[in-house]
């Protein structure tokens, strides 16, 4: 049968990269978002600070700095968003033309193999770059909903509507950060899916140093010290 021919111009190698491709990322996300309580991940700590934010976003007054800020970050998710547009409309080219692919990606691989070989790597990468592209419209509409759920928090502090829709649009914020953070990550590991153009052995390298970076940033960063140190 055809799919079994298909199959067999992949190695066990190659399966095996490939599973922990997945396996790592999906592993990573799931760390990351549920760390151990004596190890929070900056992601986590993060969300106490849109939380109090959200706080201070009662007693602010003008309110223009915290309309700059959500400002910023649903550019940062439309720049990335289109990114990643650009990024999968390459990828289908390349896939359209594989012909021009396969004679690259043999010289550097000094390996012959048909070009649907060469596809069905393209397509592993397109599908990290694709949820990439979902997660990051999909944060910018939430921030988008922030937006408006700040803007129907009363200016008069003592309204009782006041903490119940500012703890509303803190909630939405943590989410449009989540899916944001989720997209962030489907990048870092559709880079590393790239490397398996140059074998099975290149793809577990960019996998290993994906997942390190990815470990690094959230539990070992600078960043996180700085959320961490306490005054004193």
């Amino acid at each position: 049968m055809e799919w079994i021919d298909r199959i067999s111009l992949f190695s066990t190698f190659d399966y095996v990269a490939v599973s922990i491709l997945f396996l790592g990322w999906l592993v990573m996300g799931w760390i990351v978002e549920n760390p151990p309580k004596s190890r929070p991940s900056v992601s986590v700590l993060m969300v106490f600070y849109r939380q109090e934010w959200m706080r201070q976003f009662i007693l602010r007054d003008p309110r223009i700095f915290d309309a700059q800020i959500l400002n910023n970050l649903r550019q940062g998710t439309a720049f990335f968003a289109s990114a990643s547009m650009l990024a999968i409309g390459g990828g289908l080219a390349l896939i359209g033309n594989a012909e021009r692919l396969t004679g690259v990606a043999s010289d550097l691989t000094l390996v012959s193999a048909p070009t649907i070989v060469w596809e069905i790597k393209l397509i592993v990468m397109l599908f990290f770059v694709v949820n990439a592209f979902l997660k990051f419209v999909w944060a910018n509409r939430l921030f988008g909903y922030t937006a408006v759920v700040m803007s129907a928090v009363p200016v008069d502090p003592t309204d009782k509507h006041c903490e119940i829709r500012a703890d509303k649009a803190a909630e939405i914020n943590i989410a449009a950060a989540r899916g944001f953070n989720r997209g962030l990550r489907s990048v870092y590991f559709g880079l590393a899916a790239a490397a398996w153009l140059a074998g099975a052995m290149g793809l577990l390298a960019a996998t290993a140093l994906t997942i390190f970076i990815v470990w690094r940033r959230e539990f070992a960063s600078l960043s996180r010290e700085a959320l961490l140190r306490t005054p004193h």
